[in-house]
């Protein structure tokens, strides 16, 4: 179908917002033509997120997870499952840049659900830990000593896939879905444009912010200067390096990543940011990635960046 006869189906149709709360923070969503009971779909979907992938919540699947034995086997809810594995691959993809198993640090860092922490946690003798294995035969999990599960840098995203699938299954096909600052547009607007939107750069850059069309895309931005922690007058990023333990003290402020799936630019967003520059370049360029990166008054973008550009 061209544009033009597109854009024809939806001309003249208003479009209906909705707002809620999820995850720590606020969802919107703009839809075309949305039926009766849509934000309470939206809403289900977010709470199946939040029921099975919380850390926060004590009686989710992912808490009761991390407080079991470690070594035994747990049947996981297919949406669970799926995210684990996901995560897991990217791990792997990312040369271990990304790591659910992290739980543990993130705790002790005050970034969990135990809340913010008045001193510097010890040093860790080795940035050794335990894992998180999948049977994919089984969709089960388990945890070795040392792991705890943590999917804090790709359940927004996967939550705004979610609702954006079960919006697609009740026929709403035009809508821009946000879940946290994690977006995902599908079809367009009933003037026949993308769903426009800017993406937020750090209050101390002066590079000018993009304006991206979200036309079935999705990004996501992972800033360091959102989230922190000041402990002994020095800040602390809430990124982590899984290869030390410790906050990420590369420079970077933030990372943006465009992906047809949101839990996807969400995972790559918080990989690449803390792989640094020139490695998180030339990963999205091997991986055919588009990303933005700022690191102070300078910006790097990946091949497949400047080629949307064109």
């Amino acid at each position: 179908m061209t544009p033009a006869a597109f854009a024809a189906r939806v001309a003249g149709a208003a479009i209906q917002s909705f707002t809620g709360e999820t995850m720590g923070t606020d969802w919107s969503l703009h839809a075309v033509s949305a039926p009766a009971g849509t934000a309470a779909g939206v809403q289900a979907a977010l709470d199946l997120v939040v029921a099975q992938m919380s850390q926060w919540e004590p009686d989710s699947d992912l808490s009761r997870f991390n407080h079991a034995p470690a070594g035994e086997w747990h049947r996981a809810p297919p949406e669970f499952f799926h995210v684990v594995a996901a995560a897991i691959d990217l791990a792997k993809v990312s040369g271990g840049a990304f790591d659910v198993a992290i739980g543990e640090w993130t705790e002790r860092w005050g970034f969990g659900s135990a809340g913010p922490v008045d001193n510097l946690p010890g040093v860790l003798a080795s940035p050794a830990r335990g894992e998180i294995e999948i049977d994919a035969a089984t969709s089960s999990i388990r945890r070795s000593n040392g792991a705890m599960l943590d999917l804090s840098g790709i359940a927004k995203g996967y939550g705004a896939d979610l609702a954006a699938e079960w919006l697609l299954s009740q026929g709403v096909r035009h809508f821009l879905i946000e879940v946290g600052g994690e977006l995902r547009g599908e079809g367009i607007r009933p003037d026949g444009q993308p769903w426009w939107v800017d993406v937020e750069m750090p209050p101390t850059s002066s590079i000018p912010s993009w304006r991206i069309a979200l036309h079935d895309l999705s990004v996501a931005t992972s800033g360091n200067y959102r989230r922190g922690l000041i402990l002994d007058d020095r800040h602390y990023s809430h990124s982590f390096d899984p290869r030390t333990g410790r906050p990420i003290v590369n420079g970077v402020s933030s990372v943006t990543v465009l992906h047809r799936n949101c839990m996807m630019a969400d995972g790559w967003a918080t990989a690449l940011t803390v792989l640094g520059p020139e490695a998180a370049i030339a990963i999205a360029d091997a991986q055919g990635l588009a990303a933005s990166m700022v690191v102070g008054d300078r910006e790097f973008t990946s091949r497949a960046w400047r080629e949307m550009l064109g």
